[in-house]
């Protein structure tokens, strides 16, 4: 657990060893350089920098005395702090970086779960009128806030995967139009709006490889072959 929450926290712009000297004053409270670098045995000099790193990103305190002593942030304030600073800085970034006309006709590989998974994301949560997606229930499940949120807004959703027995009324796909079928696992089928696509696989890994594009001819390609799957499960 402590590995993983020093992981996340060096997503909050701090280096590995702050973000496990900071975990100490969590753990700890109140310390001085000497009780950080005792229960750290990291060395009183690289414990040093990093106390004064750590309060000048906000992470711990000064606390003025007769000696040098410090007391974490609360980690909700420290993270609240953080994101309000990334949120200025964003702005500025998206209002002042070069704008570049975007090719949507080409085609995009796109590498990494991750990466996969916020384009996803970002193409659910772009989507005006309607969207259809065929992929397993472990997929689906993992983009249930946008999902839901298309239904609420009236969107089309179209939804072909393997959910067994469930009750619709009692699930995020409730309000979509829903297909149950065989898919193959891991795979992703994503149409938007007739517009664009992504088709590949979502397993989990770093080498996971998904298509992007709005190439016209792709998309009406797609289309067809979940037109022609739907009206198999029909008869």
């Amino acid at each position: 657990m402590t590995s993983t929450l020093i992981e996340n926290l060096i997503a909050f712009n701090l280096t590995r060893q702050e973000a496990a000297i900071y975990v100490e004053f969590l753990n700890h409270g109140e310390m001085s350089g000497y009780e950080v670098a005792k229960e750290t045995r990291i060395s009183r000099s690289n414990v040093y920098s990093a106390l004064q790193s750590l309060a000048e990103k906000g992470a711990l305190y000064l606390i003025e005395g007769e000696s040098t002593r410090y007391t974490p942030v609360a980690v909700g304030d420290f993270l609240k702090n953080t994101l309000r600073e990334l949120q200025k800085k964003a702005a500025i970034i998206e209002e002042n970086a070069p704008k570049k006309q975007e090719t949507q006709e080409g085609y995009i590989t796109i590498l990494g779960a991750k990466n996969i998974e916020n384009k996803i994301r970002l193409m659910l949560e772009s989507a005006r009128e309607r969207i259809y997606v065929m992929a397993d229930k472990g997929i689906l499940s993992c983009f249930q806030e946008e999902i839901r949120s298309l239904i609420e807004a009236g969107k089309k959703v179209v939804v072909l995967s393997d959910f067994g027995d469930f009750s619709l009324e009692d699930s995020f796909l409730a309000g979509s139009i829903f297909h149950k079928t065989e898919t193959g696992k891991n795979q992703v089928r994503l149409i938007v709006d007739s517009s664009f696509v992504l088709t590949g696989e979502i397993s989990g890994s770093e080498h996971d490889t998904c298509l992007y594009s709005g190439q016209q001819n792709l998309v009406n390609l797609m289309k067809e072959a979940l037109k022609n799957k739907i009206e198999l499960l029909g008869r």
